[in-house]
């Protein structure tokens, strides 16, 4: 069970930073209006706290949320700006998930 509520509270850090960081991109890139940005902000605040949500030491959260926010920005791409991933992008996300997952439920003593 614990591992299933910290993959789900990575999961919602990961929508939070990315579709936060996505609003503000769209406010600055592509002219969209002031409160499009504001509300991305708004929504990367939430990220943070969000993340204070996981039961691990600051290090190893943020260490392991970059193996769940690589994989995360490939599915963004893909699902929202249309970006289909090559093998090369799937192999590196799965490689960083490994990664996240030794860092954060290898057994320690």
């Amino acid at each position: 069970m614990r591992i299933i509520v910290s993959v789900g509270i990575f999961i919602l850090a990961g929508l939070c930073e990315i579709g936060g960081g996505y609003l503000v991109w769209l406010w600055l890139r592509e002219a969209k209006p002031w409160w499009v940005g504001v509300l991305g902000g708004l929504i990367l605040v939430a990220y943070g706290i969000v993340a204070t949500l996981q039961t691990e030491n600051f290090g190893r959260v943020y260490a392991a949320y970059g193996g769940i926010f690589i994989a995360m920005a490939i599915l963004w791409g893909w699902k929202v700006d249309g970006i289909v991933p090559d093998r090369y992008d799937l192999i590196g996300g799965a490689i960083a998930l490994l990664g996240m997952m030794i860092i954060m439920f290898a057994p320690r003593t």
